[in-house]
Order: C-alpha cells, then sequence, then structure tokens
C-alpha cells in the first residue's frame, strides 16, 4: 500500500477519487492499493517558550534572548486525532512509501515534514508537484512522483523561516513590552510593513503645500505650459510679455516612435496588486478567491512567483488562448506571441497563474463574483501576454514666446496591440506640420495657479509592491546597517506596533496625533475609512518613541530596533547578532 497525504480533506477528496481510493474509512479513504489520508493545515507548530522553561513563561528582560536549542513542535489539541491517525497509517506494515501531496510550496513542504517526523516515520517518500487539480495534471504528477529528498532544501528554508519568525516575535515582542512597559507586538513582516505606513504619514504629516503659477499657451486645441513661477506677479509679467509679441516660434521639436511590450502572465502579487487597483479587492480576498478557484480545478496553483511559462508549455499556448478567449468573451488577435510567453529560466516552484481547460467550460454564472472577477482577470492577462507591442509616436516641442520657453508633448497611438484588451485603449492627437522654426499665434494666454501635492497615502496595491523592496532591501543588510548608523534621521527614533489589523492596511485615512502623558511618547492611531467613528476593529496603534538611551539598552540594541522595524535586519543577520538583547 502507498499512503498519500494531503494538505486538506477537500484536495484528499479529489485524489481519492482520481487513485480510485473511494472507500471512506475514519479520516482516511482506502482502495486500489492506496491509502488517502490529510492534515488540516499546520498540525502541529513551534512551542511557545514556557514549554522550554517554565520561568519563561513569565516575560523578564533577564531571560533574553531565548535560543531553544533544539526547537520543539507540538500537536495542536483539536488536532490530535488526526495527528493519530497519520500516525497509525504511516506505521503500518503494508504501507512501503510515503507520498507527500500537500500544497506544492514551502508552506506544504513543511506541514507534511513536521507530521512525518513527529510520527517517527523512516519509510521511503515521494513528492507530489502539481500546478493544477485537474484529473489530467493529477494523473501525470502520480505517474512522475520525485525522490522526497530532492526537496531537502525546500523544507530547511521553510524551517528556517518558522524558527526565524519564531525568535524574532518572542523575544524582540518581549524586549520592547518590557521596556516599554505596554503590550507591543513585533513581527517579521507586519513591523516593516508598519514602518512603510508610519513613514508615508509622517511624510504627509511634514508636507506643506506651496503655490505655484504657470502660463498656459492655447494653440487651437493644443496647450503649451511655461515652467512654473513661485511668485504670481512674475507669471503675469509673461503673460503679458506674450500677448503683446502675439507670436509664438518652434525652437525644437524631438519626435521618435515607442513601443511598449506585452506585460507578462500573473504571479500572485502582480495579481493582487491589479485586483486592488481595478475591483478593489484586498491582497487576502484575492487569495482567498484563487484558492477557491484553484480548489475548483478553474486556475492553477495561486502562490506562484513566477510570471512565464515553461519551454514545454509553448505548443499549448493556443490552446490556452482558446479557453481564456471563451471566459473573457473577447477576440483572439491574429498574431499569436507565444515565444514571449514561455521562459523555464523565470520559472521556480510552479509557472504563472493561468485558467484550466475545465475553466473554458465552466458556467460562470454559477461562481460567485469575486470568483468570476479573478478568472477574468487572469484570463484578460493572458489575452494581453500573447498580444503585439503597443506602438506609439511621441514628440516634444519647444516653443519660444515673450522670452520663455513653453512645453508641448503630443502623443499618438499608432497599433494599440495589447492595449485592446485594457480600459487605457485612448486615441491621441497629433499637430499637423510642426516643424522647426514654424511661426504660431496663441489664441489664448492665460495664468494657472496649482499647489504642490503630498505624498499619496498607501493603498494596498503599493503595499503589494513593497513586499518586493522589503526583499530588496533585506539583502543588501551589510550596506542598509552602515548606511542607518551614519543616518541622523532614523537614529533618534524607533517605530514598534502594537494591535495590528489587517484591515487598517487596505485604505487608511490621515494619521491623527493623541498625545499621551509621557512627553517622550507619541500614539498615532489609522482607521479604516469604513470604520472611521471611533475606535473600531479597524483600529491601529502605532507607537513612535523617542530613541533615548535606557540603563539596560545598549547602542546595538537601539540600531537592532530601527533594523527590524524598517525592514532592514535581515534573518541570517539577526541570528549571527541576536547576543545583543543581552544588558550592557
Amino acid at each position: 500500500m502507498k499512503l498519500v497525504i494531503a494538505e486538506k480533506p477537500s484536495v484528499a477528496q479529489d485524489l481519492s477519487r482520481v487513485l480510485g481510493a473511494c472507500q471512506r474509512k475514519d479520516g482516511y479513504c482506502e482502495g486500489k492499493k492506496y491509502l488517502v489520508s490529510w492534515c488540516y493545515g499546520h498540525l502541529a507548530g513551534l512551542a511557545d517558550a514556557g514549554t522550554y522553561d517554565e520561568h519563561y513563561a513569565k516575560w523578564k528582560l533577564e531571560d533574553l534572548p531565548i535560543l531553544p536549542s533544539p526547537f520543539r513542535f507540538l500537536i495542536a489539541p483539536d488536532k490530535q486525532e488526526q495527528f493519530d491517525i497519520l500516525r497509525t497509517l504511516m506505521n503500518r506494515e503494508d504501507v512501503t512509501e510515503v507520498i507527500n501531496a500537500c500544497d506544492a510550496g514551502r508552506e506544504g513542504e513543511l506541514i507534511f515534514r513536521t507530521v512525518y517526523y513527529l510520527a517517527d516515520c523512516r519509510k521511503p517518500m515521494k513528492r507530489l508537484w502539481i500546478s493544477s487539480m485537474e484529473d489530467s495534471a493529477i494523473q501525470d504528477g502520480f505517474a512522475h512522483l520525485a525522490p522526497g529528498e530532492n526537496y531537502d532544501a525546500l523544507y530547511q528554508s521553510a524551517l528556517c523561516r518558522a524558527k526565524a519568525d519564531w525568535l524574532v516575535g518572542i523575544n524582540a515582542s518581549r524586549f520592547f513590552s518590557l521596556t516599554y512597559k505596554t503590550k507591543l507586538n513585533i513581527g517579521r513582516v507586519m513591523s516593516p510593513t508598519l514602518a512603510l505606513l508610519v513613514q508615508r504619514q509622517s511624510a504627509i504629516s511634514a508636507f506643506t503645500p506651496e503655490s505655484y503659477y504657470t502660463v498656459d499657451l492655447g494653440l487651437g486645441e493644443f496647450h503649451a505650459v511655461s515652467d512654473r513661477f513661485s511668485i504670481k506677479a512674475d507669471a503675469e509679467a509673461l503673460a503679458a510679455a506674450c500677448k503683446t509679441a502675439n507670436t509664438a516660434v518652434v525652437k525644437e521639436i524631438r519626435q521618435q516612435e515607442k513601443n511598449e511590450a506585452a506585460p507578462a502572465l500573473y504571479d500572485l502579487t502582480s495579481l493582487q496588486r491589479e485586483a486592488n487597483r481595478l475591483l478593489g479587492y484586498t491582497a487576502q480576498q484575492t487569495l482567498d478567491y484563487l484558492q477557491a478557484l484553484y480548489e475548483k480545478k478553474l486556475c492553477t496553483y495561486p502562490r506562484t512567483d513566477s510570471r512565464y511559462l515553461t519551454d514545454d508549455m509553448l505548443p499549448r499556448v493556443k490552446e490556452i488562448l482558446l479557453w481564456a478567449s471563451g471566459i473573457c468573451d473577447l477576440p483572439i488577435t491574429d498574431e499569436v506571441y507565444g515565444e514571449q510567453l514561455c521562459n523555464s529560466k523565470k520559472v521556480t516552484d510552479h509557472h504563472a497563474i493561468i485558467p484550466t481547460k475545465a475553466a473554458s467550460w465552466q458556467d460562470l454564472e454559477a461562481l460567485p463574483m469575486g470568483e468570476q472577477n479573478i478568472l477574468k482577470l487572469i484570463s484578460r492577462q493572458v489575452m494581453i501576454a500573447t498580444s503585439g507591442p503597443y506602438c506609439y509616436k511621441e514628440a516634444d516641442a519647444m516653443i519660444s514666446c515673450g522670452g520663455a520657453d513653453f512645453k508641448l508633448h503630443l502623443k499618438m497611438p499608432q497599433d494599440f496591440g495589447w492595449k485592446r484588451y485594457t480600459a487605457e485603449k485612448k486615441g491621441g492627437k497629433w499637430f499637423p506640420g510642426l516643424a522647426t522654426g514654424q511661426a504660431l499665434t496663441p489664441d489664448t494666454v492665460t495664468v494657472k495657479d496649482g499647489k504642490t501635492q503630498p505624498p499619496k497615502e498607501h493603498f494596498m496595491a503599493e503595499k503589494q509592491s513593497n513586499k518586493e523592496r522589503i526583499k530588496e532591501i533585506t539583502a543588501g543588510i551589510e550596506k542598509g546597517i552602515q548606511e542607518l548608523f551614519e543616518s541622523d534621521r532614523y537614529r533618534n527614533y524607533l517605530t514598534t506596533m502594537s494591535r495590528f489589523h489587517r484591515y487598517s492596511l487596505n485604505n487608511v485615512i490621515p494619521v491623527q496625533r493623541l498625545y499621551s502623558r509621557n512627553p517622550h511618547r507619541k500614539l498615532y492611531h489609522l482607521r479604516h475609512r469604513r470604520k472611521s467613528r471611533g475606535r473600531s476593529t479597524g483600529l491601529s496603534a502605532i507607537f513612535t518613541v523617542w530613541m533615548q538611551r535606557k540603563p539596560h539598552m545598549s547602542r546595538s540594541i537601539c540600531h537592532l530596533t530601527v533594523l527590524l522595524c524598517l525592514g532592514k535586519f535581515s534573518i541570517s543577520a539577526l541570528m549571527r547578532n541576536v547576543w545583543i538583547f543581552k544588558k550592557s
């Protein structure tokens, strides 16, 4: 018998049906030489600090840092029964090998390996690695099972991340909470994210709008604009000079033809960003809809960081395009650029997110609206990615009038290419016969006023992009530390977090300041737009504490605090320097 372990009961049911293991037992299915069972997500997690030593249950500065060796895992009480079933199945004499059918990714590998090792299983391990839940994909996956040791490095990376989360969360949260005598939760991901919000809100709060003035020359349907003036009288003087001259001369024209290549297919981050921009969905909503579609066999694996297909999928591009066309109800162009979708060198664990064949005959009206919209968005991206480039001609003209230069920008689409499938399909206007040295007569000369604008508030789409920014920052840890230590801007304060609610990250209103009795502490809070009355569940509190040296705080601790909150401290660096939590 072969034991197959899936991550969820719903996935196990699909695998059982395809494998013919249709006899339902207590906690597993059996049939045709297969046993198919499941986990309920993470059956076990890293033990709390109090498990290692009872006196860790009470938070004390002198106990830090807490560095378990080895780390221990504990079975969740409500999942003990299913773990016992899996352990019994693994140790059955007739079971010759165990197949890991958890999600094909880092977390799926960790879920399976944790159960496998806690059950003290020594039987051969195989790995099912598929990107779709279609029957054909499952059959092909079981026909090409890989040795489990091929994924040892993936398991180690997942385990390292889990331990790093524990080290940062347990040690940093206790340290800052005890130092500032209030509950402060520090996280490897959430603290850098909060720092992005605080930095942006600080820039908005400190921003002072400045008035400016420009002179506008009306040239029929076109408008040439001068540089900005800070004093209105200067702009009015130029306008008067232009009216007196009543003639403008084209000094220079820079004209060129440009094209924009079609964007690639979606990975999870890019889809979350687009779904937020176009549909207003949060990152979690998009992931939930995607996961539902995946489990219904309507799209490929959602948690991918690749935006391309593998080279061996090139012959299937036209077929995939037909599926997408039917879902979107959009026509296919005469020329299909399938080669630009396929690049095996840019595919990691899974290829880009695409619709499946089953989605092409799915009754879309039977799906929830959110799932419909995400499926159409994925399919439309297939149409876009297989289209030709967007081609246009562009010109920048420098026009002289009244002793000053005015700028005129022109843009004319020539071939909409991939943009024919987007809302950005707009025409343009071209100034016929515009040439260097040409004299023009302005129709109107007006002075326009404006004000400089503060940085925009963060929205979910921006924060998805900032995930990649955080990765880039942490990758250059040594350079980041050096620059940070030399910077007065971050040396004087740190940012930590208290009570964090995920909806606060969606659309946040400007920060409102509430000053506590402690003059060295300023309390900020962000409220979700939909819950802007009082302190609701959407309330987040961010403490910005002036960095004043305490007797038990070393210079290194101060720097570590800032680095953690700015996302400039990598996990490897934390492990190398965790000793700095100790008293000076």
